[in-house]
């Protein structure tokens, strides 16, 4: 099965729903750029890189959407649209990247507007190729950097940061699936990832459907895991990094990695240059979503506690570059203190 979570069909983006994951599979065609704005909000397509790549998308629906000749008018409403896709996911900054990126484009390109509405489609359809491109080199990156023994490795992962979250590889994933390929992939170990189970609904869907070898758990058996001396390295990804090399990633992560440390695990975040905010200095500065409170005390129709408990529901937190073994990039690995070398 061709993992495509977001891709352009002729005249318009279609989208597989993850949030209909893994009951169903389908696909949801994306044809006005508000209602791109309301998938990303709803998490009908999520993962960092993937919603940059969906917002560019939605720019290059906004350009078709638009009947004028005036390119004042034009470039405004794309500046509209853009400003509600700034306003859905907050955390993530490769969804900032894909909107600059075809921004950028749009008020660089000469030409008539029916030329401009074209090179956006162009543009977003390349960032998508290119999208795919750097995660294989990600994946292919970090397996390089895997420890050598034993030969067939076990690892643990977070989240989904595989095909669903990017453009049909993934990160963190991404490395798993090298690892796979080159036979040196015991086992992968999916952590549930609560509160929205994207480990459980999407991790554990891609290993199923490529027959990647994979065992689910709750997030609290991460560390018996650990001292039962059962995972050799742990690999997520990354929604924003700082140029400290502190990670934003889902809630869930920086407890990970504290116990990855304990137990004298390696701990790799896999993410593509794009998630690195060069303007920022350290985590602290990082901006963190919190989401709707029924994400927490409900599945589905199903309540989990009493009604009327309050809840807290931030969608992600900071992992210190202390606690980080290296950050895998299309460029290669590099220890967190040593990121600024990728800046160029």
């Amino acid at each position: 099965m061709s993992i495509l979570p977001v891709a352009w069909a002729y005249d318009h983006v279609r989208l597989i729903d993850q949030t209909r994951l893994p009951q169903e599979f389908s696909y949801v065609d994306i044809r006005r750029a508000m209602d791109m704005v309301r998938a990303i909000q709803t998490m009908m397509v999520r993962g960092a890189p993937a919603i940059g790549i969906a917002a560019a998308f939605a720019i290059a629906l906004a350009a078709q959407e638009i009947d004028t000749e005036e390119r004042s008018e034009f470039l405004a409403h794309l500046e509209t649209v853009a400003a509600a896709l700034r306003q859905t996911r907050p955390t993530a900054i490769n969804l900032f990247w894909g909107i600059d990126q075809m921004l950028n484009v749009a008020r660089q390109t000469v030409g008539p507007i029916p030329f401009l509405k074209e090179k956006l489609v162009e543009t977003a359809q390349k960032l998508a190729v290119d999208e795919y491109n750097t995660c294989v080199a990600i994946g292919e990156n970090g397996l390089a950097c895997l420890p050598a023994q034993p030969q067939r490795l076990t690892l643990m992962t977070y989240c989904n940061a595989g095909a669903l979250a990017t453009v049909g590889y993934g990160t963190a994933l991404g490395v798993v699936r090298a690892a796979h390929a080159a036979d040196r992939l015991l086992q992968v170990y999916v952590c549930e990832t609560r509160p929205r189970l994207q480990g459980a609904r999407l991790t554990a869907w891609e290993c199923v459907q490529e027959g990647i070898p994979a065992t689910l758990i709750t997030d609290n058996m991460a560390g018996f895991c650990m001292y039962q001396g059962l995972i050799q390295a742990v690999v997520v990804g990354a929604d924003r990094i700082a140029r400290n090399g502190d990670i934003a990633n889902k809630i869930g992560t920086y407890s990970l990695a504290i116990l990855a440390q304990t137990h004298g695990i390696p701990f790799y975040v896999a993410a593509p240059l794009s998630s690195i905010d060069w303007n920022i200095s350290d985590g602290s500065q990082i901006p963190i979503e919190e989401r709707e409170i029924d994400e927490v005390y409900r599945i589905g129709e199903i309540w989990l506690t009493a009604p009327g408990m309050e809840v807290f529901n931030p969608a992600f937190d900071i992992t210190p570059a202390r606690y980080i073994t290296g950050i895998i990039t299309e460029q290669g690995m590099v220890p967190p203190d040593q990121l600024h070398r990728l800046q160029a």
